[in-house]
């Protein structure tokens, strides 16, 4: 399982929960700083250099193309926010 992370929220809850078994997890720009990225040790994580919050269904149907170049017949869970 691979998970992508929109929000800096998401990301967190997306790194506690990938602890347990060490799943990959992705992210875009705008969840995470580079300084903050840089520093980060440990974590199965990759950053795009673009940021996905807000962003059109194209731009994330590209970054999942990507995660799956990179990670083949795996299941990717995305961040998402439904409005009540």
């Amino acid at each position: 399982m691979v998970f992508l992370a929109i929000t800096p929220k998401g990301l967190a809850e997306a790194l506690d929960l990938a602890k347990s078994n060490s799943s990959p997890v992705w992210c875009g720009s705008d969840a995470i700083g580079e300084a903050e990225y840089s520093n980060l040790k440990g974590a199965n994580l990759s950053r795009f250099i673009y940021p996905l919050f807000g962003q059109t269904a194209s731009v994330i149907e590209g970054a999942l193309e990507t995660i799956a170049e990179h990670h083949p017949e795996e299941t990717i869970w995305v961040e998402s926010h439904v409005a009540p």
